[in-house]
């Protein structure tokens, strides 16, 4: 997701946020729905929301500094949690609470056509948002589904705002449902039905919010695409070998830090393996640009110490994020005299990470 794509899905929703929640307060005062009042709180949530986002994304474009010298790309992860903490508790326990209220001491609705027609305006205002944010996701989604674009997304941005949107379309046609139930029967109750569903359905949506930004925050790896990119621009097949094992790591949705243990030939000099590292840097950099920061640990080949090592299924990073590889042609010079286990800190290593 580029930023500016992520930027102009926000401020769509903001802007229809906004506009929609002084709509259905409006609407409450004159009509007294509870599913005009959770609807308008609905709303101010979701734009407090949105101004989180940007948030955000402006403190995760400051400067790395010597007590965060990695930067601060994961700011974004932080406020879009902050997101799904919002609108469960502003938006879907307070929905919820009014809904039994409502429930339990119902009252006939006035003024009908106030909630009617707001609620019609706010889905056409709320459909043009989910169709901004739909169009901005395309651009990056590829051939993944929804689900799966959801998922896998390491920019939170996108996702926030089309569950957002897509849960207040949902909500809107359950308020308009509970309205109208409400005014064909005469029973303020189908009202409090109506408000009680929407609370219920933020509160799912805040769920899913919090789980899957709760796995960036925790860090996730690089897709698998990028992880294989990254395989193949290490190796050169003349001083770098091999990979022994990598690890990938998401600083933030546009950063990802990469750590391998590279295999070099014993009788490689400090400056062939030094050059050998700084191509593969390069490489790696030209293969999936959002790698920058690289580092790169030479170390002996071993093939009998490869063909007994880290079992794959035991290892964590033998899922997407890394893996323990061996060399597709193990160099000759690796000789049986070599240790049963290649060093972990070799004899001459070389670290680069720029």
């Amino acid at each position: 997701m580029s930023a500016s794509g992520g930027t102009k899905a926000i401020v769509a929703a903001l802007g229809a946020n906004l506009a929609i929640a002084v709509a259905k307060f409006v609407a409450f005062l004159f009509s007294g729905s509870s599913s005009m009042l959770a609807e308008s709180v609905h709303s101010l949530a979701d734009s407090g929301n949105q101004g989180l986002l940007l948030l955000g994304g402006k403190k995760a474009k400051r400067e790395a500094t010597p007590q965060h010298p990695f930067g601060y790309g994961r700011e974004r992860y932080i406020y879009a949690f902050l997101v799904s903490i919002v609108l469960f508790s502003v938006g879907g326990m307070f929905a919820v609470y009014e809904g039994y209220e409502k429930i339990k001491h119902p009252h006939e609705i006035e003024a009908w056509y106030w909630p009617v027609g707001v609620l019609v305006f706010a889905i056409i205002a709320e459909g043009f948002s989910f169709r901004t944010a739909i169009k901005e996701s395309n651009e990056t989604r590829g051939a993944l589904s929804w689900t799966e674009f959801i998922r896998r997304a390491k920019a939170p941005e996108l996702p926030v705002v089309l569950l957002e949107d897509f849960g207040a379309l949902i909500g809107l046609v359950l308020a308009l449902g509970g309205v109208g139930l409400a005014v064909g029967t005469g029973d303020g109750v189908w009202d409090g039905i109506g408000t009680l569903c929407i609370g219920i359905l933020l509160i799912v949506i805040a769920v899913v919010l919090a789980a899957e930004t709760k796995s960036l925050l925790l860090g996730e790896a690089a897709g698998t695409d990028q992880v294989e990119k990254i395989k193949a621009a290490v190796v050169d097949g003349h001083t770098v070998t091999g990979i022994i094992h990598m690890r990938t790591l998401h600083l933030g949705p546009e950063e990802l830090l990469v750590a391998a243990k590279i295999a070099v030939q014993h009788d490689d000099t400090a400056t062939e393996v030094a050059n050998a590292i700084n191509a593969a840097e390069s490489r790696i950099r030209e293969a999936v640009p959002i790698a920058r920061v690289i580092y790169l640990e030479p170390d002996i080949y071993n093939e009998a110490a490869a063909r007994s090592g880290t079992n794959p299924a035991k290892d964590p990073a033998s899922g997407p994020g890394g893996s323990t590889v061996v060399a597709a042609e193990p160099p000759a010079t690796a000789s049986a005299s070599a240790p049963d286990e290649a060093p972990e800190t070799p004899a001459d290593p070389t670290e680069t990470g720029r």
